[in-house]
């Protein structure tokens, strides 16, 4: 998984930290049916050992965050580890990864509770994180072979960790805070059905199980992981968790493949609107081919009438005028045509819906544009423009 690639599920939650969401309360859950979502909240001293990594490398995009804690824990840590930590990030960096959260990703394959179980997934790393790695969305045999090659600077990394006393350390740092954060938020979620609001657009059945692990040195990441398992910071907001939820585990909301897919591509291609966002965005913010951007918008559309529904959500237009510089345009548009249908009422198959759609002429530009315009309050010619950089 590269940089570019993951950015949006990597950054999403400290953005959407910096905006309002909806004041309507959630539903309730329904008395008919028990709730298809099982949410499991916990810390991981592992996962916070790896997110430490990035500020203690001294890049100042992160110790900006942690001032205060790396003042304490610098002094412990050998300067040969530093400096196998800095070749590391540089390393890392050379292949356009970012570092930490790349690092949670492959040893969330394996057992994260402590940094011994990191320490010992790393040395049977074949064993215990290849199988898991191999198997999901995100494997890259490139990855990999960075990961192997990077191994003994990262053992000797963190062995120095465990031989400061990290483990201490950070229970003396958090004190009783993660405790008190699962146990509110275990409160909050109980009865949020993110995963049967994804099934009824989806059209098909989701594992049950939502993990959250909350982290004090992951700012200011939220991270996705293997699985339907979420890294994110202990005083992130609950309805800012609830969306990151709702979102990614819609991915990917239909298969590329499908005759229905590969139409509505096929309309989405001769759009020039959509062309020229494809080719002229700032690439930091991904979907760099228009099939990415499909998948991205496509979840993005059904994330919204799903955290309506739970009410949780940002609104529409607030949203999409300034995510990612406003490029989020064909999510407007499919969101409007949606609404339009009821879909969020009537549920449905949203692989099916965009086939016909595309059939139908609604997926063409004087259909999509005025759609997006309408939801985003700007004029159909004017729906987006490149920023400067």
């Amino acid at each position: 998984m590269n940089r570019r690639d993951c950015l949006s599920a990597l950054l999403a939650l400290p953005f959407a930290a910096t905006v309002g969401c909806a004041s309507r309360s959630p539903r309730p859950p329904s008395a008919a049916s028990p709730s298809r979502t099982r949410w499991q909240v916990a810390g991981s001293e592992g996962m916070d050992a790896l997110c430490f990594l990035n500020p203690l490398s001294g890049d100042a995009f992160y110790t900006r965050y942690y001032a205060e804690e790396l003042a304490r824990f610098t002094p412990r840590f050998p300067v040969d580890a530093v400096t196998a930590l800095q070749q590391l990030k540089a390393s890392s960096k050379a292949q356009d990864r970012l570092m930490g959260p790349f690092l949670c990703l492959v040893f969330s394959a394996g057992p994260t509770a402590t940094l011994a179980d990191v320490r010992g997934a790393l040395t049977n790393a074949e064993a215990q994180l290849l199988p898991g790695f191999r198997a999901s969305p995100y494997w890259e045999p490139e990855a990999w072979d960075w990961f192997l090659t990077s191994r003994p600077e990262l053992a000797r990394v963190l062995e120095a960790l465990a031989a400061a006393g990290f483990p201490t350390f950070r229970r003396d740092v958090l004190g009783d805070r993660v405790e008190l954060r699962t146990t509110a938020l275990r409160q909050r979620l109980a009865g949020v059905d993110v995963i049967a609001e994804q099934e009824r657009l989806l059209g098909h059945r989701l594992q049950e199980d939502i993990a959250i692990d909350l982290m004090h040195f992951s700012k200011p990441h939220g991270i996705k992981v293997i699985g339907q398992r979420f890294l994110t910071h202990l005083t992130y907001s609950d309805e800012l968790v609830i969306r990151n939820a709702a979102h990614e585990i819609l991915h990917p909301p239909f298969d590329v493949a499908h005759p229905s897919i590969v139409a509505a591509l096929e309309v989405l291609r001769r759009d020039p609107l959509l062309t020229r966002i494809v080719a002229d965005h700032d690439p930091a913010f991904g979907y760099t081919t228009l099939e990415g951007l499909f998948n991205e918008d496509t979840a993005e559309a059904l994330e919204q009438l799903i955290t309506e529904r739970l009410g949780v959500a940002v609104p529409a237009r607030e949203r999409w005028r300034r995510a990612d510089d406003g490029m989020h345009v064909l999510a407007a548009g499919l969101y409007g045509l949606l609404k339009a249908d009821g879909f969020e009422r009537t549920g449905g198959v949203i692989q099916e819906w965009l086939g016909r759609a595309a059939h139908e002429g609604r997926l063409g530009p004087a259909s999509l544009h005025a759609s997006a315009a309408g939801v985003l309050g700007l004029p159909a010619a004017q729906l987006w423009a490149p920023s400067e950089r």
